[in-house]
């Protein structure tokens, strides 16, 4: 609970600023390792020997879709947060919009996964249709059934289309209110005009999040196995982007309270309804994560077991053990005690923690396909399976660098451009003084 009854004489007349000073430096190395991974990516990527561009394609991707679920869920916190039209998170609703923000800039690292001399290492279905010439009918033709009967979804014009569309659709939707948001630090007569306004654009413009995070988690992930398929697939990466970036907003919130800033309009109580946020989601995770398992072992359809039956071969079956451990019992157990969510270091601790799991979560998703892949590469098999390459490790560990690098210096500066809080809401009173 805050410490007294907040008043306006409490809320910064210009707002809350971080100073340029404070992440100078830290914005300076993000970019400069950013800059100096994506020079080295893009030689691994395209001049390379094969062998070493067929690997690093799927590190890249991994890292990519990893950073990328973050600032999706980022916008899924802000579209939340204006169509409940909620109190409490009014103070922190500018962290939403800048993790959120993160997003454009995210998506500018598909690019390379657009190119066919990396798509080839990726996706077997597209060398299958270039193959055919551009002949459609020769394609399904030539090619097995199943590939036939998804011909109108996998297909190449259409997922240039796809692809193109959710990087430009949310990135106008997250880009468009935080301006909208922005406007109103700077309005003398701020009023309720620009909340209803934003409320009215975060309604419809949610089915485009709600695509966007199905079917990027479709074309970018699902597609490096075409004979796959999970009809529960959207809803598992949903739940492990809006879980972890709430970590993520924990983390920012922690660590712009331990520098002195949010002062009076956060508090305890805040920190209490993120941490209750993220065992909902937590709980969601592993209920979505078992349905999927549940029904795929039940109905027991060869396409459909191939995923698990890949992740639990070798050692990957130890990672997978980690997985159900770490992502759900450990923080579940934790969260329960009531004083954990209220303390904003152990609960940043903790989401520190839940990001490392959401790490092994994408590794999981990506990483296992290339050992089946490139199997001309030395594997670690087991049985007919070839498992993983395992020199391969330290280009996922530069990718990951890489991006995360970029992620890094687009939130610091995003979190630098403006007040750190909207201090002329109308409900900036409503929030300060909010307590559960």
């Amino acid at each position: 609970m805050a410490q007294h009854h907040v008043t306006s004489a409490d809320i910064a007349l210009h707002g809350d600023h971080l100073q340029s000073a404070t992440v100078s430096k830290a914005k300076s190395i993000a970019m400069r390792v950013a800059a100096v991974g994506i020079v080295i990516s893009m030689y691994l990527l395209f001049f390379a020997p094969e062998k070493i561009r067929g690997c690093y394609a799927y590190s890249w991707l991994f890292a990519f879709y990893f950073f990328l679920s973050l600032s999706i869920g980022g916008c899924f916190w802000t579209l939340l947060h204006n169509v409940t039209n909620s109190g409490w998170g009014t103070s922190v609703r500018r962290t939403f919009e800048n993790l959120g923000s993160t997003y454009p800039w995210m998506f500018l690292f598909a690019l390379p996964l657009l190119c066919p001399n990396v798509q080839q290492y990726l996706y077997e279905w597209m060398n299958l249709q270039r193959a055919a010439t551009g002949n459609v009918q020769e394609f399904l033709q030539h090619q097995n059934s199943l590939l036939d009967h998804k011909y109108g979804f996998m297909n190449l014009p259409f997922w240039y289309a796809r692809v193109i569309f959710w990087g430009f659709s949310l990135s106008l939707v997250i880009i468009g209110l935080r301006r909208l948001s922005v406007a109103q630090d700077t309005d003398p007569l701020p009023g309720t005009a620009r909340l209803l306004k934003a409320r009215f654009h975060s309604t419809y413009t949610l089915i485009l999040f709600a695509l966007t995070v199905t079917f990027t988690g479709y074309d970018f992930l699902l597609g490096m196995d075409y004979k796959w398929f999970s009809t529960m697939w959207g809803v598992y990466l949903f739940g492990g982007s809006a879980l972890n970036s709430m970590a993520v907003i924990i983390l920012v919130c922690a660590w712009l309270k331990s520098l002195g800033h949010l002062k009076h309009v956060t508090s305890d109580e805040h920190f209490h309804i993120m941490g209750k946020l993220l065992l909902a989601f937590t709980i969601f995770w592993a209920y979505i994560s078992f349905s999927q398992a549940f029904l795929i072992w039940y109905a027991n359809i060869t396409e459909e077991t191939s995923y698990f039956l890949i992740r639990n071969t070798g050692h990957w079956n130890t990672a997978m053990i980690t997985l159900i451990i770490g992502h759900f019992v450990v923080p579940f157990v934790i969260l329960l005690q009531a004083w954990m969510k209220r303390s904003s270091k152990a609960l940043s601790i903790l989401a520190g923690y839940m990001l490392c799991m959401h790490v092994l979560d994408h590794y999981l998703i990506t990483i296992p396909v290339r050992g089946i892949s490139l199997g001309n590469i030395k594997p670690d098999v087991f049985g007919d399976i070839q498992t993983s390459i395992p020199w391969a490790f330290w280009g996922d560990v530069l990718a990951f660098v890489t991006v995360g690098a970029a992620f890094l210096f687009f939130l610091l500066r995003a979190l630098g451009q403006h007040s750190l809080y909207p201090n002329r809401d109308p409900r900036i009173l409503e929030s300060s003084n909010f307590s559960n």
